[in-house]
């Protein structure tokens, strides 16, 4: 079909279309302000929800921190404690040195195989043995008996000493 259209007519159609493009262009401004404001709102929102991220980070740091402060606190509390402890061990080491060198001339006096006394050297346990009646030489076992057959006896500490284990040695 064939349509025939006056000057009028088109005329008016290209003002239509003239209004029409004015419209799309309103309309197309109108758009991008509505974009850019959501853009901005979008974009203001994640700076705000990165502030409260970082705001709760620095939080939890700060948390961190405060246990970490503590836990420090109480290691220097037991370090403190430790080392008294330490110097406390080191002076009964050093008593204890004093002690072992004073007992390395420690003799034991037994009486038929059995311990009887301690004393700090042989010239003291010879004393001794000598206040229950034994004269010199009356302390040595017989050289072919064993130890429980003799009535005296002077032996070192260090060979009657309780080793590990509880054996005497």
């Amino acid at each position: 079909m064939i349509r025939i259209i006056t000057r009028t007519r088109l005329a008016a159609l290209r003002q239509d279309a003239a209004q029409a493009r004015a419209h799309k262009r309103e309309v197309q401004a109108s758009a991008d302000a509505a974009y850019a404001r959501h853009v901005r709102a979008v974009h203001d929102l994640t700076a705000e929800a990165e502030a409260e991220a970082a705001d709760g980070k620095a939080a939890e740091a700060d948390a961190r921190a405060h246990e970490l402060r503590r836990a420090l606190d109480q290691a220097n509390l037991d370090l403190a404690a430790i080392r008294a402890s330490v110097i406390e061990q080191a002076a009964r080491i050093e008593a204890l040195s004093g002690d072992l060198d004073a007992m390395a001339e420690a003799v034991v006096l037994l009486h038929y195989g059995k311990l009887h006394s301690v004393h700090p050297d042989r010239a003291a346990a010879e004393r001794h043995a000598a206040s229950f009646g034994v004269g010199p030489g009356g302390w040595s076992p017989v050289a072919d008996r064993p130890t429980a057959e003799s009535a005296w006896l002077i032996s070192p500490l260090r060979e009657w000493a309780v080793v590990e284990g509880g054996d005497a040695g």
